[in-house]
């Protein structure tokens, strides 16, 4: 684990200047392996250790091949294609935090002292394994002066469990004691009831009962919680003591699955869009109220980015005609930018709306599996064209990654697929119709055999499912979370945003693994945007 002392800000090459920049050429692999074990190994519980430590051993990476990963998340099947009892379920903990006294109105945070702010976000965490450590390195070099951090989306992979939590959370951020915000993503709410996110984050008592309803399906086949676990959750409170002790002042607790925080040049305002991407009526409500009820400047985090993969999604709201996306365009309303995780990259898509711009950005590069960018068609969206459209990894970079990762899982590793990055970036021009990024990859011409490699169906989307989403979730699963990997480079990324009273900087450092990139992260966008 590198050192919590302040290191400086110089970054290093991106991804779009050169392939060393991207982690292609790692001299030496991070540390953050040898910090995970030994960091796991002093915080796991003493009873059941010997058990822990052989899962560390020889099972130690999250896989979504293993039946048992996908059963413990099958309220996602169930919400989509069966029953969601999300919204219902979501009103009556609602309900019950409005009954307690030390929950702010509105659900709004205080921050108004804060004249400037400084923040991280960072969106789906936590699997757990190498590619979640391997973002604690570069983050602690990026959070030393920041006022909180705020994880947007699938806090805990794969279905939110309570239990998980100090594996998969409270250990990995122990060193970070400010705030940590969240905003829910669908695996959180496969847990049965949002259970583990309530418990950790609002301080809700542990239950382990399933929404009410009297469907079958919801009596026998969706998933209720786990029972808490009193020593993991002492533990994890032990990290995180603003959570039980009080120490931190009440109105920097988060007080409920969406907030707002209020700071002195922002607000900025977190929903929860549950497993299907609804809002119930009565968030929506509270979304309209906080983003009319004052003129600062705002930002939107949710767990369903608005714009992703070259799609336009505005967000519904349960019983009305207006969408999410209307209230975030309303100029009174004044938003900047709009936020989402649950896609496993980087996007970023400037829309102009009226006589300004605003940013919406995908940011779910925060530790799990990475959602391949090569499949991404050419962006003509709203306005935004491929001049406009930023991502990472770099599309070459995701088609070079995975077909990488499927030449060692079907054809051991001996190159029959695999093709180079800057190849790949070639191809990827050639199939878009748009210049390669990087210099050293306009210069190069693929390989006859290795065109014909890119063409097959895992590594380019098959005609039956293009522009065809509904049929997606059929396929895309069985690419980008079977083909994980748990070695550099990994194409992780993290947001750094500082606001003044004229000014909103949003940067996205890249996170490769490598050693040398630990210190300095790659610095792979940047955006200055006016707040006066």
């Amino acid at each position: 684990m590198t050192s919590d002392k302040e290191a400086p800000r110089t970054s290093v090459g991106r991804s779009r200047d050169s392939r060393e920049g991207a982690g292609w050429s790692c001299q030496q692999t991070g540390s953050f392996e040898p910090s995970m074990r030994r960091e796991l190994e002093n915080y796991m519980p003493r009873q059941g250790w010997e058990r822990h430590h052989s899962w560390l051993n020889r099972n130690r990476h999250f896989s979504w091949l293993n039946p048992l990963t996908w059963w413990g998340s099958r309220n996602d099947v169930i919400a989509h294609l069966l029953t969601d009892p999300i919204n219902e379920e979501r009103h009556r903990l609602i309900s019950a935090l409005l009954k307690r006294d030390d929950v702010p109105k509105d659900f709004i945070i205080d921050r108004s002292e804060l004249e400037s702010v400084t923040f991280i976000v960072l969106g789906d965490t936590g699997e757990g394994d190498e590619s979640q450590w391997a973002l604690v390195p570069p983050l602690s070099q990026h959070w030393q002066d920041t006022h909180f951090m705020v994880v947007c989306s699938d806090v805990i992979y794969p279905a939110g469990d309570v239990n998980e939590y100090l594996q998969k959370f409270c250990v990995p951020y122990r060193r970070y004691q400010n705030p940590i915000y969240a905003v829910p993503g669908n695996h959180d709410w496969d847990d049965g009831s949002l259970n583990g996110f309530m418990v950790h984050f609002c301080d809700a008592e542990p239950s382990s009962e399933r929404p009410p309803g009297s469907s079958w399906i919801l009596r026998h086949l969706w998933r209720k919680p786990a029972k808490a676990d009193p020593e993991l959750l002492e533990r994890c409170r032990s990290i995180r003591p603003e959570r039980s002790t009080h120490e931190i002042e009440p109105n920097f607790k988060q007080p409920g699955p969406y907030f707002a925080i209020d700071t002195g040049p922002l607000r900025i305002v977190g929903i929860d869009t549950g497993i299907t991407g609804k809002l119930d009526y009565e968030q929506g409500e509270w979304l309209r109220r906080v983003s009319s009820s004052s003129p600062k400047p705002k930002i939107l985090l949710t767990g369903k980015p608005v714009y992703v993969d070259n799609e336009y999604h505005p967000g519904v709201i349960d019983g009305s005609t207006t969408t999410v996306d209307q209230i975030v365009s309303d100029p009174e309303h004044n938003y900047k930018a709009a936020i989402g995780g649950d896609i496993h990259n980087y996007q970023r898509y400037p829309v102009k709306v009226g006589n300004r711009t605003i940013q919406y950005i995908v940011s779910g590069g925060g530790g799990a599996y990475m959602s391949d960018t090569h499949r991404i068609p050419k962006v003509d969206v709203n306005g935004v064209d491929e001049h406009d459209f930023k991502c990472y990894p770099l599309r070459g970079d995701s088609l070079s990654i995975y077909s990488r990762a499927i030449d060692r899982r079907f054809f051991f590793g001996l190159g029959l697929i695999y093709i180079p990055p800057d190849e790949a970036a070639a191809l990827m021009g050639k199939r878009l119709g748009i210049d390669p990024t990087r210099l050293t990859a306009q210069r190069r011409e693929p390989r006859r055999r290795k065109t014909l490699v890119a063409k097959l169906p895992f590594l380019r989307t098959p005609r039956l499912f293009r522009g065809r989403r509904f049929l997606a979730p059929f396929f895309y699963p069985f690419f980008s979370e079977v083909f994980d990997w748990d070695e550099p480079p990994f194409f992780k990324s993290f947001l750094r945003l500082e606001a003044t009273k004229n000014k909103l900087t949003i940067t996205c450092y890249g996170v490769t693994g490598c050693a040398e990139h630990e210190k300095n992260p790659p610095k792979e966008d940047h955006i200055e945007i006016p707040l006066d």
